[in-house]
């Protein structure tokens, strides 16, 4: 079985096919116990976040494995195949590898160095846990993934070189100053109390905005967010009400229609003398593109923050993580690779040992005087020896099999011992062998 993984994101789509290929969450469920079935899969996970899609699989046939995923992302995204695929890429075993722990470091990111991916990462493992769709491949591999992206954090710069969206879209709605001193003092509005919006109304709240209110189709939860905040939390039926007087609006709602149109926001800025700023990090948007032609209104979106300068040049800090980055693929595929000969060393000693309980069972028919105490020196004297002549090629073996084009030496070893098959699978599939 090998890794692939077909995706779109900000870097091959526009934001336009991004927006209406956006999976719902209760749709990611679908799509993993959907790929499951499919022939070529038997692991999967998808990575959904407000600028990618990708679903990762363990296949055992690379053409069909991209046919299906493809296929696959484009039945659950409500985009047909054929408009889906010129944006889609496909990453296939290494390379796979190379991109996960990329996009884990901010690499990827529509702002380098966002730290944000990694709490994406660890949710897009926990569904597919919840799900039962991660084996021990995709398990290794995201767990590995939010490793190198702690690391990369933790040795190099890149956070300096990162923001999360939250804080890059009110840079880009202050328009040069500094964000503390733009949103002082002003009436922010936060839209849906998810994991994003509960980062914007943080980021307000912190910055020094002079009230914060925050609304959601649960009003439960934006009371949860709300008393943490020392903000007020109200149903979405009063968001046209609060929309009159607010200053900023932030909006990611994950909503599959538009939550503001243009009637709204034109009716919520007439009559007034100050700019109303609005932020939507929704994918697909909240705010309807035709905000962006209302005089007295600044918008930025996905669409806009795409086409913004994302960081400043910080070349010695991203150059230091893709080393990191190379680092771990090449040690992940060499602990993969040296993890197929377990197996099949495994079974190589449960042989050795039932040779010597074989000839030791011999020995006793045939010596009917020895006692415990010399049956058990005999018994150990075979182990020792049995133990030091396998010593030095398994543990060869193990590291042979960790370098690249090292898979066939636990055919080698099968074929010199002459192994049972059946015996090498029981190691590696326990639970069947119980079944």
């Amino acid at each position: 079985m090998s890794l692939l993984v077909v995706g779109l994101s900000h870097r091959s789509a526009p934001v336009s096919v991004l927006e209406r290929a956006a999976l719902a969450p209760q749709a990611r469920g679908k799509l993993l116990q959907d790929t499951l079935g499919a022939e070529p899969a038997a692991e999967a996970a998808v990575l959904s976040t407000c600028n990618r899609i990708e679903l990762y699989a363990d296949v055992d046939k690379f053409h069909a494995g991209v046919a299906e995923l493809s296929t696959l992302l484009a039945q659950h995204s409500g985009v047909e195949l054929e408009e889906l695929t010129p944006y889609l890429y496909v990453h296939y075993e290494d390379r796979a590898v190379h991109h996960l722990f990329s996009v884990a470091c901010g690499l990827d990111s529509m702002v380098v160095g966002e730290g944000q991916i990694l709490g994406q990462i660890k949710d897009a493992l926990a569904v597919a846990q919840e799900q039962h769709t991660a084996g021990r491949l995709l398990n290794d591999l995201f767990q590995q993934a939010l490793r190198v992206g702690k690391r990369a954090h933790s040795e190099t710069g890149i956070d300096k070189a990162g923001q999360s969206l939250v804080t890059f879209g009110l840079e880009q709605l202050a328009q040069g100053a500094a964000v503390d001193a733009w949103v002082r003092g002003r009436r922010a509005l936060v839209i849906g109390a998810g994991s994003m919006s509960s980062l914007a109304a943080v980021t307000l709240a912190r910055a020094g905005v002079g009230e914060l209110v925050i609304v959601n189709r649960t009003l439960e939860r934006a009371q949860r967010l709300a008393e943490s905040l020392g903000a007020r939390a109200l149903p979405m039926a009063a968001v046209a009400e609060e929309l009159a007087s607010a200053d900023v609006v932030v909006s990611c709602t994950g909503a599959a229609g538009l939550v503001l149109g243009a009637a709204d926001i034109e009716g919520a800025v007439r009559g007034r003398t100050s700019d109303l700023a609005v932020l939507d990090l929704a994918m697909p948007r909240d705010v309807e593109a035709a905000v962006h032609r209302i005089d007295g209104v600044r918008l930025v979106d996905i669409e806009s923050l795409a086409d913004a300068e994302a960081n400043a040049p910080m070349a010695g800090d991203v150059e230091a993580v893709r080393r990191i980055v190379a680092e771990e693929v090449a040690a992940f595929g060499a602990a993969q690779r040296a993890a197929t000969i377990t197996p099949t060393v495994v079974a190589l000693r449960t042989m050795a040992a039932d040779v010597v309980a074989s000839e030791m069972a011999r020995l006793e028919g045939r010596l009917h005087g020895m006692d415990d105490k010399q049956r058990a020196e005999i018994t150990q004297t075979v182990r020792r020896v049995v133990d030091k002549l396998l010593h030095a090629p398994t543990v060869r073996v193990k590291q042979l099999a960790g370098e690249p084009g090292g898979a066939g030496y636990a055919d080698a070893l099968r074929e010199l011992f002459d192994l049972d098959p059946q015996a090498v699978a029981a190691v590696s599939n326990p639970e069947q062998e119980r079944q």
